[in-house]
Order: C-alpha cells, then sequence, then structure tokens
C-alpha cells in the first residue's frame, strides 16, 4: 500500500514556508509559476562571497506539496551552492521521471509518494528553479 499523498508532515512542512519570510530588501530575486497547476512562488537568497546560501526567503502559492518542497529548500539551502541546488532539481526530475534514485535532499522521502501525481510535479519542483533562476539572475517577474 502507498502512503497517503496528504500527510501530517506534509502538512507541517507546509505551513513551515511561514518561517522562511521574504526580506524588505531584495537580494538575489525570483518569481516562477509552474504552468500546469498554476502555483508561484518568490524565492530572495542571501548568499556569501564564496557563492554558498547564507539565508532564503519565500512567498508561497502552492498547494501543500509546492509549499513542502518550498520549506525543505529553505531548510536545508544554505552553506549549499547554486550548483548543489541545481543538481538537487535534476535529481528530483529524473526521479519523479522513473529514473535514478531519491534526490539527496534532507526530508525529501516525504515526497514520495507524489511520484505518482504528475500534476504535482512542477509545484514540488518550483522552489528549486525559482533559487536557482534567482542565483543566475533570472529576476523573472519580481
Amino acid at each position: 500500500m502507498s502512503a497517503p499523498l496528504y500527510n501530517r508532515d506534509i502538512l507541517a512542512l507546509a505551513v513551515a514556508t511561514a518561517d522562511y519570510p521574504l526580506p524588505a530588501e531584495a537580494r538575489r530575486r525570483a518569481s516562477l509559476r509552474a504552468p500546469l497547476c498554476g502555483s508561484r512562488i518568490i524565492v530572495d537568497v542571501g548568499s556569501d562571497a564564496a557563492g554558498r546560501v547564507t539565508a532564503v526567503g519565500l512567498h508561497v502559492e502552492a498547494c501543500a506539496l509546492g509549499q513542502a518542497s518550498a520549506a525543505l529548500l529553505a531548510r536545508h539551502a544554505p552553506g549549499r551552492s547554486v550548483a548543489e541546488i541545481r543538481a538537487a532539481r535534476d535529481a528530483i526530475a529524473l526521479w519523479f521521471g522513473g529514473e535514478g534514485e531519491a534526490p539527496d535532499w534532507p526530508g525529501f522521502e516525504l515526497l514520495a509518494p507524489a511520484r505518482d501525481y504528475p500534476a504535482r510535479h512542477g509545484a514540488i519542483l518550483l522552489p528549486f528553479d525559482a533559487a536557482v533562476a534567482a542565483f543566475e539572475g533570472a529576476n523573472v517577474g519580481a
């Protein structure tokens, strides 16, 4: 029997996005929308001189799965480079496509039930896409 798509852990992560408010002054910021489901996110990333994440701010308008993914990004991005975030995003996409292993990102196993729901994949990938776009200066819609 597969795990439920929405459970207590997913819902707890979804509300955790409130722990990562957007700063008043934008740092590296991107705003993206998932075309299939309409989820929207603004990700603001602070970084140090070495290009490692120091802080993440979020504004998320998405389903609980997209919100949970955003919380996992914000919680575990500090100390990582854009290359590491991009690699995690690519691993997630492959995993959702039935290839490869679960992504090496803490807590992501909670989103495993969503593999069977392709319509949710865009919302889950969106925070990682936006973080990479913010790092690369793609201020899309910000």
